[in-house]
C-alpha cells in the first residue's frame, strides 16, 4: 500500500490498534497510526504471555507487540511515536491533533486502551514481572501452588480471588474495609471458598523482597490501629480497577459513568458516526489480549464498510 494521505487515524497501539492497522492495510485503505504514551499498550510490562493463540511455548509480551507492529508495517500502515491529543468530532473531515501535527480524516479508529489503577508505593515498579500483576487471568498462572495476595474489595476483587483459588495454594484479600463492597453473590462465592482468607481493614504498607528482587510478601497496616502484619507470598494482585484513556475525548463521544467509550450493541461504531472504538478503552469487562485485537478486526472493517457506503 501506498503510503498515501491517510483515511483514517488509529489512535493507540497495543493489540487492538495495531490488529485494526493489519486489517485496514490489507483492505488498501491508508492508515496512520499514532503509538500513545506506552507503544504497545499494557502487554509490553507483561513478561511471559502463554494465553495469546497461536504461541503454544508462550511469548514474552514486548516480542508478541513487536510481531503484531512488524505486521501492520509490512502491508503499509504508518506509525508514528506520540499521541493523539484531541479529536474534534463536530465537524466533516474529523480533525485529529498529535502534537503539533493535524490531520484531516473522514474516519478514526480509537484503541488507547486502560491504565490498571496501582497502590503507587515506593519502588512498585521494580516488582513488574517479579509478582506483582493487575490480571489474574493474565498471570495467574506462574503462581500455581503458591500463596498469593489480592487488593480490593469490590466485585473486580473477588473474582480475581475465586480465579486464583483454583490455582494458587492460598489466596488472601486485603480489603481497606471491614467490609466487602462486591455484590452478594460474589461475596457469598468468595468467603465460601475454602483456601481464601480475608485480611480486613487492612492496607499493604510495603512490597517486601527476597535476594533475588522477587516478590516473598507483603507488609500491611492496619486501618484500625493495630500492628502492622506480615503477609507471606509470592504473588501480589492488584484489583482496585482500570481508568481508560479517554480524557481527551470528553464532550466528543458518549462515555459511560466510569469513563468506557460507549459503543453500538455489538458494533464498535461510538455516538459519532465515523469513529469506531476497540480494545480496553470499551471494554470494562475482558480487558484480554486477545478480545483486544479480535475488536480491532471488528473495527478495522467496520470502518472500511462504512467508508465504502459513502464512496470515501
Amino acid at each position: 500500500m501506498s503510503q498515501s494521505a491517510p483515511k483514517v487515524i488509529i489512535a493507540g497501539s497495543g493489540p487492538a490498534g495495531y490488529t485494526a492497522a493489519i486489517y485496514l492495510s490489507r483492505a488498501n485503505i491508508p492508515n496512520l497510526l499514532y503509538e500513545g504514551l506506552q507503544p504497545g499498550g499494557q502487554l509490553t510490562i507483561t513478561t511471559e504471555v502463554e494465553n495469546f493463540p497461536g504461541f503454544p511455548e508462550g511469548v514474552l509480551g514486548p516480542e508478541l507487540m513487536e510481531k503484531l507492529r512488524a505486521q501492520a508495517e509490512r502491508f503499509g500502515t504508518v506509525i508514528e511515536r506520540g499521541q493523539v491529543d484531541a479529536i474534534d468530532c463536530s465537524r466533516r473531515p474529523f480533525r485529529v491533533t498529535a502534537g503539533e501535527a493535524v490531520h484531516e480524516v473522514p474516519a478514526v479508529i480509537i484503541a488507547t486502551g486502560s491504565t490498571a489503577r496501582y497502590l503507587h508505593l515506593p519502588g512498585e515498579e521494580a516488582f513488574q514481572g517479579k509478582g506483582l500483576s493487575a490480571c489474574a487471568t493474565c498471570d495467574g498462572f506462574f503462581y500455581r501452588g503458591q500463596d498469593v495476595v489480592v487488593v480490593g474489595g469490590g466485585d473486580t476483587a473477588l473474582e480475581e480471588a475465586t480465579y486464583l483459588a483454583h490455582i494458587a495454594r492460598k489466596v488472601t484479600l486485603i480489603h481497606r474495609r471491614d467490609e466487602l463492597r462486591g455484590s452478594a453473590i460474589m461475596q457469598q462465592r468468595a468467603l465460601n471458598t475454602a483456601n481464601i482468607e480475608v485480611a480486613w481493614s487492612r492496607t499493604i504498607k510495603e512490597y517486601l523482597a527476597d535476594d533475588q528482587g522477587m516478590l516473598r510478601g507483603v507488609l500491611t497496616a492496619s486501618t484500625k490501629g493495630e500492628a502492622d502484619l506480615e503477609i507471606p507470598c509470592t504473588g501480589c494482585f492488584i484489583a482496585i480497577g482500570h481508568d481508560p484513556n479517554t480524557g481527551f475525548l470528553r464532550s466528543q463521544l458518549e462515555l459511560d459513568a466510569n469513563g468506557y467509550i460507549v459503543t453500538k450493541p455489538d458494533r464498535t461504531m461510538t455516538s459519532v458516526e465515523g469513529v469506531f472504538a476497540c480494545g480496553d478503552v470499551q471494554d470494562p469487562i475482558w480487558r484480554q489480549g486477545v478480545t483486544a485485537a479480535g475488536t480491532g478486526c471488528m473495527a478495522a472493517i467496520e470502518c472500511e464498510r462504512w467508508l465504502g457506503a459513502r464512496g470515501l
